[in-house]
Formats: structure tokens, C-alpha cells, sequence
């Protein structure tokens, strides 16, 4: 009876646990239909373009638990805080064309007089346990409150370091428009979104945002889920078409033939945004490491690089500060400038400038 009383107590909590609002929704309906007759959807869930294990081949989720527990670079996590400046983006005229990177992979760029938000995260952590991946001290200094209206809030897939629940709920009555993939409005109409100022989409679509501004859904190399069930959204990719330049939004994603694809239809392109880091040799398909970022820029035809996915949460195993230490030498070694701001930092996209190597200043 015991036993039997306490399998019942964790089923019961577990229930409780897995049915909260942050956890979202599976597809229902006609939305589930619209998934169903994806191209992208196939044998009950979506694919990548290639072969993609979740794994690297030989691989456990047995080992890859002990690593994690056990086999961490001391500097997994920076002792000291990590530096930031504060920009007010409700001062900002609609003349300057900025981007201001909140750390990890979000940032809010203002493009000839455009506001356009990247996967926010400001609740501090990136789990359904927050005391599991909390962010880095100082790492953290914007609330919802600091953001103003946006035109069009970015979201590349349902993972908990880019769509965060506490964030998007706070933000809703500041988005005009939403731009996501197939099955992740899911997510946000079960969260009181207006469905009607969505436009969830699959790869290689595009959506007309007027004033000359276009947007592009493009592949990435990754896979989603926010629940138990993988793979029932997409993962994306953008090409962000703006009156004077174009900009490529990279997502999550690990080296893959879509790069020079996306390359030759949309490049050259002004500036790439590529995930650098949370990287390992465990996981080496969904995850690109540095020195992938450089050939991935290189493939787009990309004129300027900004490394993202670091510097505010760890979720590998590398030091904190490895990723951006690899991506200058191979980005120096590609000739291929770098943009690599503090977090909260205003960059003139007209010119960008140099950039002080702050992480050389934190241990």
C-alpha cells in the first residue's frame, strides 16, 4: 500500500506539475491540420532537411547526464558579474537604426523606424525549474517594463531559452505583430495572444510587413518541444528584408547545407546573428561550434557576424567565455568583421565600430 501511495502521490504532482500555463499547448485542430500537410512534417513530426540524430553517433543520454554532472569546465560560470550598459529604448529616435542584445540570444533591433524584438527571456532562468539555469549575475538587467512597443516580436521555436513564458505574457499588449513557426502560435493563443496578429508559418514563406520591410522563413538545423513530445513545432530561421539593408536571423541551429542555400537566394547579407554557444561534441548537429559560425557567415555571404547564445546562461559544459574567445581567433583568421557588444550596449547598425573585448576583463 505504500508504494502504491506513493506512486500515486508523483503521478498526482506530476500531472499538476506538467498541466502549468508556461509549458504551452500541443497543435489541436485546424492549426494540427495545417502541420499535417506540411512539406516538413513527416512520420508524425517534424524534420530536419538532413538527417539529424538528437545524438552524435556512439552517444548516451547515460553519459551525457555524467558529463553534465560531473565533467564541467570549472569556468562554467563566471565568478565575477558580467559587465552591461543600460540603454533607454523609449529614448531612442526613429532615426537611428540600432541593436541592443540583452544577452543570450535575445535582442531588440530598431530598423528605419521599425521595432522588431528576438526571442526575449527576462525571467532569469531558462527551465521549467528555474533554480536549475539561472542567468549569470549581472547578466539580467531588463524587465518587460523596459521594452517598448514592437512592431514585430521574432520567435525561432518553443525552447524555454527562447520562448519564455513570463516574458511574452508581459509583453503581449505591447506586440503588434508576431512572426513564429508552424505549431508554436499554439503556445501563445493558449496564452491569451491574438491569434489574428500572428503569422505562423513554415519554411520558405514569406510575409509582406509593408513600408519595403519583408521577412523571409528560412531552415535552420534543430529541433523543438517544450514538453515531453518533440518536434510538434518548427524550428526557424529568418531573412529580414528592411527598405536599406538585410539581415539574417540564424535561430538554434548546427551546420548544415541550408546556409549556402539561404546564401545564394537572399545574400549578400549586412549582418549575420548566429548562435555561439552551448555546444558539445555530445549534441555536435544541433549546435554549431565557433569556428562553424565563421564558414556558416562565409556560406550566407554575410558582410559582419554577431555571435549570440552566450554570456547569460550555461547549458553545456564549455567555460562561459570559450565561445567568443574561438569565434574572434576563427572570425580574425576569416577576415570577417565581428560585432560583439556588452550586454545592453546601443550598436549604430550605420557603423557599428569597434568593440571593446569585455569578457577578457571577467573571470
Amino acid at each position: 500500500m505504500f508504494w502504491i501511495l506513493l506512486l500515486a502521490i508523483v503521478i498526482v504532482y506530476l500531472s499538476f506539475f506538467l498541466n502549468q500555463p508556461k509549458f504551452g499547448r500541443l497543435p489541436s485542430g485546424k492549426r494540427l491540420e495545417s502541420i499535417h500537410n506540411s512539406p516538413n512534417y513527416r512520420n508524425g513530426k517534424f524534420s530536419n532537411l538532413n538527417f539529424t540524430p538528437d545524438l552524435t553517433e556512439g552517444e548516451t543520454y547515460l553519459r551525457i547526464i555524467k558529463k553534465v554532472l560531473f565533467e564541467k569546465d570549472r569556468r562554467n560560470k563566471p565568478t565575477d558579474t558580467i559587465p552591461s550598459q543600460k540603454t533607454d529604448l523609449f529614448a531612442l529616435t526613429k532615426e537611428e537604426n540600432v541593436l541592443v542584445w540583452f544577452g543570450h540570444s535575445s535582442y531588440f533591433m530598431q530598423l528605419e523606424g521599425k521595432a522588431f524584438l528576438v526571442d526575449p527571456v527576462f525571467s532569469g532562468a531558462v527551465s521549467p525549474i528555474p533554480a536549475t539555469t539561472r542567468s549569470f549575475f549581472g547578466a539580467d538587467v531588463y524587465t518587460a517594463d523596459e521594452i517598448p512597443e514592437i512592431d514585430v516580436l521574432v520567435l525561432s521555436h518553443d525552447h524555454w531559452d527562447h520562448l519564455d513564458y513570463e516574458t511574452v505574457v508581459k509583453l503581449r499588449h505591447k506586440v503588434k505583430n508576431v512572426i513564429t513557426g508552424l505549431g508554436t502560435a499554439e503556445h501563445l493563443e493558449y496564452w491569451g495572444f491574438d491569434t489574428n496578429i500572428i503569422f505562423e508559418r513554415d519554411w520558405n514563406e514569406e510575409i509582406d510587413l509593408g513600408d519595403g520591410f519583408i521577412m523571409n522563413t528560412t531552415p535552420a538545423r534543430h529541433f523543438a518541444g517544450r514538453m515531453l513530445k518533440r518536434n510538434q513545432a518548427l524550428w526557424m530561421s529568418f531573412v529580414l528584408q528592411t527598405p536599406k539593408r538585410k539581415i539574417y536571423l540564424g535561430g538554434d541551429s548546427g551546420f548544415d547545407t541550408h546556409f549556402e542555400a539561404i546564401g545564394k537566394q537572399f545574400g549578400p547579407f549586412d549582418l549575420a546573428i548566429l548562435e555561439c554557444g552551448q555546444y558539445n561534441e555530445s549534441w555536435k548537429y544541433i549546435h554549431m561550434f565557433p569556428e562553424e559560425l565563421v564558414t556558416a557567415s562565409h556560406k550566407l555571404n554575410a558582410k559582419a557576424l554577431m555571435p549570440v547564445h552566450w554570456a547569460k546562461f550555461a547549458l553545456s559544459n564549455h567555460a562561459w567565455d570559450e565561445p567568443i574567445k574561438r569565434v574572434s581567433v576563427a572570425a580574425e583568421k576569416g577576415n570577417l568583421p565581428l560585432l560583439t557588444p556588452m550586454i545592453g550596449q546601443k550598436v549604430n547598425l550605420d557603423a557599428p565600430g569597434n568593440f571593446e573585448k569585455w569578457w577578457e576583463n571577467v573571470n
